[in-house]
């Protein structure tokens, strides 16, 4: 299967290369971002000797020339357009932005008018937890952000089980890498080292995500209260989930039932860790209950299992491979 990636300059488009160099069913051909005339090891040195290729400036109908699937590594607001183009001339695409994510009223309340209304109903969330039927099917995956991965891994076990009239907390915290490749006020070393806080509380466009994701999966309807945080490190995701239970529960046995038959997700008898799934696609997820207070603790790879990992694993599935088929699997320990 020929493959195209789409926004290779960013963090995840150099974890997009890093899995698909080494992929045994996906071959790269086609490498592009906005302004092309480069080679891959100029945008990212590391590359050097190792991958060689030329970065053209991203063009539809080149693409479809010599790629059966796109992976758009692209911002934001920018994608739905040069996706809508690409499902026309018949390409498979799975988009890492926000563009497919949400329903359209959603959507367009939280980010801008959408321009491919026409694609909105082709398109299947790609949780493969939840969506791997689904995702046998489609030609359009609308891959999920970090901190939703996350979070739904961490929640949705426990949705039926939870008040619905107490309110759900998350309190989650990314690595800098989180916030992309092009630097700001925020995220500059002098502001992030040795130094963690909190942004956009109650305010974050990934809240909306998430309480979607539950309706949709659990037609429940919580108040959830989503507070990130920036932590001082380069890569890793921890999420904890505070909300109020009907009746106490064996909360890591719900876990485990929940859980039992999937690949990537881990059951773990203490807090999830950032080091352990450094590098993976696996998301390690621990609860504990005290009565009716419930307690889960989930932890990703925000670069891989929140964007580059989950987005293969989502085209091995929907092009009829197996799931983990050249998926990293070993964390970057120490």
């Amino acid at each position: 299967m020929k493959v195209a990636i789409i926004g290779a300059g960013g963090y995840t488009g150099l974890e997009l290369i890093k899995i698909l160099v080494t992929h045994p069913k996906f071959e790269i051909t086609y490498i592009a971002n906005t302004t092309g005339d480069t080679k891959s090891s100029t945008l990212h040195p590391c590359l050097q000797d190792v991958v060689e290729m030329d970065v053209d400036k991203a063009d539809a109908t080149q693409i479809a020339k010599v790629a059966d699937l796109a992976f758009l590594a692209l911002p934001h607001k920018a994608s739905m357009g040069f996706a809508k183009q690409l499902l026309d001339l018949g390409v498979k695409v799975v988009d890492l932005s926000a563009d497919y994510r949400l329903e359209l009223d959603t959507y367009e309340e939280h980010y801008c008018p959408h321009e491919d209304k026409e694609h909105l109903n082709e398109v299947v969330y790609g949780l493969p937890e939840y969506f791997k039927e689904d995702l046998k099917n489609t030609n359009l995956v609308a891959n999920p952000g970090c901190y939703p991965t996350a979070t739904l891994l961490a929640l949705l076990p426990f949705v039926d089980l939870i008040d619905e009239n107490s309110p759900v907390f998350i309190d989650a915290k990314s690595g800098v890498s989180g916030a992309g490749k092009t630097p700001n006020a925020v995220t500059h070393f002098c502001n992030v080292n040795e130094n963690a806080f909190a942004y956009n509380p109650f305010k974050h466009r990934h809240a909306p995500e998430v309480k979607e994701k539950i309706q949709v999966l659990k037609n429940k309807d919580f108040q959830i209260n989503f507070v990130p945080h920036l932590l001082p490190v380069t890569r890793g995701m921890l999420v904890s989930v505070y909300a109020t239970l009907k009746e106490e529960v064996n909360a890591n046995e719900i876990l485990k039932n929940s859980y039992d038959d999937c690949e990537f997700v881990r059951i773990k008898d203490v807090p999830a860790d950032l080091k352990s799934t450094a590098g993976t696609n696996f998301c390690d997820i621990y609860a504990a209950s005290n009565g009716k207070a419930l307690f889960v603790s989930s932890s990703i790879d925000n670069l891989l299992r929140g964007a580059s990992s989950q987005a293969v694993v989502n085209a091995n599935i929907m092009c009829g491979y197996e799931e983990g088929l050249g998926i990293p699997k070993i964390a970057y320990v120490p």
